[in-house]
């Protein structure tokens, strides 16, 4: 069954983003429970994400410059490192996410991977993101969510219309040098993501 908040719980959201301030971690948490009930509940783990050994689609992609890029044009020598987030703007799970995976940017490209992160957030909401928290690696607009959809990530569940119509199921998807996926790494729940280590282990191993 699908719920819907109440105008009065969304309008308690806005003073904190309409003063151009950082949301309270109270808020981010209302806004992703907000999310969740926009999504119908299953018991079953959706089987989403492209097996190992495909061919990735071509997508373009948004740098926070305006540039478009490609996985081609964003690979380093070993290939790139993806990671698919639902918001960097309201979902306080992939905040963290993003601020964990600096500390994996360098050792990455130690190793010859690039890291970017990809949402389905507008350019002037990713760039905001990254200068304030002065991330070194790129985040990467889909607005539209070709990208999102085009490795089989995208989030059917939510419901047609909302605001986050569009979300990817969270995961981190490497693709080799070749333009092949070689892994997949995804939790079963949003909330919960892969470690920082894991993810620098499994491009050192591939």
């Amino acid at each position: 069954m699908i719920r819907t908040l109440s105008l009065v719980s969304v309008l308690a959201l806005l003073p904190a983003t309409a003063c151009g301030q950082e949301p309270s971690e109270e808020a981010l948490n209302a806004k992703a429970t907000e999310a969740e009930m926009a999504i119908e509940a299953k018991a079953e783990t959706p089987k989403v994400g492209l097996p190992n050994g495909v061919e990735a689609p071509v997508v373009s992609l948004v740098d926070t410059t305006g540039m478009t890029q490609t996985l081609g044009s964003l690979a380093g020598p070993k290939g790139t490192v993806i990671a698919f987030v639902r918001s960097a703007d309201w979902c306080p799970y992939c905040k963290k996410q993003l601020l964990d995976l600096e500390a994996a940017a360098a050792p990455l490209a130690a190793a010859g991977w690039t890291l970017v992160a990809v949402s389905y957030d507008p350019v002037e909401t990713l760039a905001g993101y990254k200068a304030d928290k002065g991330l070194t690696y790129e985040l990467l607009s889909d607005e539209g969510s070709a990208a999102i959809k085009a490795f089989n990530l995208l989030n059917t569940e939510v419901k047609p219309g909302s605001r986050y119509e569009g979300i990817p199921h969270p995961a981190i998807v490497f693709v080799n040098a070749d333009g092949h996926v070689v892994k997949t790494l995804r939790e079963e729940g949003y909330k919960t993501r892969p470690a920082v280590d894991l993810v620098i282990e499994t491009a050192e191993g591939l």
